[in-house]
Formats: structure tokens, sequence, C-alpha cells
């Protein structure tokens, strides 16, 4: 079955991984991509501590490609974030040139919607050395709009990423959901697009298809795979619940959902009972930048860290290989 998602990035099937931040690592990407999909190194792939340097996270980043390389001969990304108004910070930049001296095929950019010039999709500073070296782009913004999904379109990028509010990790601030968003980017603009949030089972793969996807951006549902690195009792927890186990609380730059951890019940609570700018000062504080996710999701530590997921955590039912789970969601494919 053609598919122009596909097409476009060189894979076999409409499947592109989400990054996840600290839940990726060379043999998950490469699994990924393996299976037919698109694998994506995170920003803190293969890391367990925080490295507080750019040029050594970079390093880092350096090793994970080259492990990749070694498990993979099928295309595979970078993650690359953006920065307001065109100002990228040294971690994107170092890793950028990582990038582009080991020959990786695709970067994933993330954007923030509107720049502080008002100006929307990927900065000059990523833009111009990832075009002139060749490198496909697919553009995932943390604020999806069809202003921001018409800038990338006249950009150039290869494949855009609409998400809705039912992913997981940092939340958009519109709420607008999955199903109600994909139609609306779909109508906008003539380039594949992907849809990230909530999509769990190949039910909703179909769904994001009828409704003008081309492919889908998975992150929640690889979660619980034995290749994932994240802590068996996260596994488990995701398995073990639905979406009415999740709850919202705002904090920078907008929202995050959790399941059950007592640092979780905080930021609830404070988002209850204090203004909107006192909680999500005080909920910045207890997430610990990227810490919580880090103590939650690959240390298992529920009283210290938070377990962000999307609520398609309903149709998880067990813990599967990466093949096997790709092989699910694009059972119209093979």
């Amino acid at each position: 079955m053609a598919n122009r998602l596909a097409t476009a990035l060189g894979i076999e099937v409409p499947f592109i991984q989400g990054p996840m931040s600290w839940l990726t690592n060379a043999e998950f990407v490469a699994a990924v991509s393996n299976a037919g999909g698109l694998g994506i190194l995170g920003p803190n792939a293969g890391q367990t501590e925080i490295i507080r340097d750019a040029l050594g996270t970079a390093e880092h980043m350096r090793q994970e490609i080259r492990k990749v390389k070694k498990l993979t001969t099928k295309p595979f990304a970078v993650t690359l974030i953006g920065g307001q108004g065109g100002v990228t910070s040294d971690f994107t930049l170092k890793i950028l040139d990582v990038v582009i001296e080991e020959e990786v095929p695709i970067a994933l950019v993330n954007t923030v919607g509107a720049m502080t010039d008002g100006s929307y999709g990927i900065e000059p500073t990523l833009l111009a050395p990832l075009k002139a070296n060749g490198i496909k782009l697919v553009v995932r913004s943390w604020q999806p709009s069809i202003k921001d999904a018409l800038a990338v379109q006249a950009q150039g990028a290869d494949v855009y990423v609409a998400t809705g509010f039912d992913e997981g990790g940092t939340l958009p601030e519109k709420t607008i959901g999955s199903f109600s968003l994909i139609p609306m980017i779909a109508d906008a603009i003539d380039m594949p697009l992907a849809l990230a949030g909530g999509v769990a089972d190949s039910r909703g793969v179909r769904a994001a298809l009828a409704l003008g996807a081309d492919g889908v951006y998975v992150g929640t549902r690889l979660i619980p795979t034995f290749e994932n690195s994240a802590h068996p009792k996260v596994k488990q927890l995701i398995v073990d619940s639905t979406a009415e186990d999740l709850k919202i609380f705002r904090t920078a730059p907008a929202y995050y959902r959790s399941l059950p951890t007592n640092v979780r019940e905080q930021m609830v609570a404070n988002d209850n009972n204090l203004s909107k700018q006192e909680a999500w000062a005080t909920n910045a504080a207890l997430m610990q930048g990227g810490s919580g996710m880090r103590l939650g999701m690959l240390e298992g530590d529920f009283d210290a860290g938070f377990v962000s997921v999307g609520t398609g955590i309903s149709m998880i039912h067990k813990i599967q290989s990466v093949a096997e789970v790709v092989a699910e969601l694009m059972a119209d494919f093979k």
C-alpha cells in the first residue's frame, strides 16, 4: 500500500517513533527502524544521568548514533530542539554538528510555535545547515497550528507532525484533541502529515488516516516494550492503567499529565489551590527540569518522579516487542 509519508522518509510503513526524552537508546531506536518505521534518538538518548555540558551531551549522542548504525542499515533520526526567536541553545547546536558529521539521514526538529519575533516554523540557525546537508526534516511543534504548519511547508520540510492534546509529555497550550486537530491541519496543507497523541492500536491509525493524516507518531504505546529503557514498574503501571487514571496539572509551558505518583498528587493539588502563575512555578520546581521524568520513568521512583503518558494507554494490555507493536499498528500496510 503506497503511502507518501513512508515514501518521503524512505521507510517501509508510515510509523514515526516519538523521541520520549530519556526513554530512547540505540537498541530501541534500531528496533523501530528494523520493524519498518522511523526510530528517533531523543534528546537524552542512552543517558542515565544528566550531562550538564553541551559538548559532553553531543559526544554522547555521537556514540549512540554510531551504535544505531551497527544495529540497522535503515533510516533513523536524531532530535533537535528549537529555541525562541531563532536563539538556539548551545546544546542543540553541538548536536546539530554531530548530526551533520555523522551523516544522520533525518532530523526531528521540535519547534515552539510562534517565536518571539512573531514568525513560525524552523529557526534559520537550524534550517539552513540541515537543508545544505540534504538532511530530511520531520517537524513537530510544541504548539501546533495552521500558521505553523503552513510555515513549515513553505520551508520545504518533508513531514509535519500535528500533536493533539491526547499526547504524553509536554502538552500544547490549546486543548484541541488529536482527532479534532488532524483534519484542521490536513485541510490547510499539502505535505505528508503525521498525527501524534492517543494512537495506540490499529483503530487509531485508521481513524487518523480517515481524518487526513498520512501516518502516525507514537510514543506511549512503545514504552511497555522489551527494548524500551523505561523501568519495569513503569511498563507494568501503563499496562494496568487506563486513561481514567491520568490527571493533568499546570506547568511551563502549559500542562503535563501523569499516572499516579506522590509528586503528581502534589502538583495536581497545587494546580487546584494556587493561582495559575504560582502553580506553574511551584510545579516546575517539583519537576526538577528533566530530572522528574528521569526519576519517574527511567528509575521507577514514584516518590520524587512522575510518569507522563498519553490517553492511548487504555488500549495497552501487555508488554510486547517493538516489532510486534509496529506490526499491530501497521496491519493495513503489511
